[in-house]
């Protein structure tokens, strides 16, 4: 299904708000958890690590931290080789 039907299903006419998402401006619900956000964008597995406006969040913050209008979240995936 696709995010943003996803997204209208479960949250109505909640506020939207946008936010930079991996350099992609997106809409999402105000007072959307980074956890969700992660879940509806498809990260569901442990392989990445996530920034909020420049800053590192430990995995143990993804259920307390909550997305702000013009936020931008960068998503890391570690490369290997030398």
């Amino acid at each position: 299904m696709d995010s943003h039907i996803y997204l209208i299903k479960r949250y109505g006419k909640e506020m939207m708000i946008k936010i930079q998402f991996n350099e992609e401006i997106i809409e999402v619900p105000a007072n959307l958890a980074l956890s969700e956000l992660l879940n509806n964008q498809g990260y569901k597995e442990n392989s990445f690590a996530v920034a909020v406006n420049r800053k590192f969040v430990p995995r143990s913050g993804y259920s307390q931290v909550f997305i702000n209008k013009d936020d931008v979240i960068d998503i890391i995936i570690p490369m290997q080789g030398g």
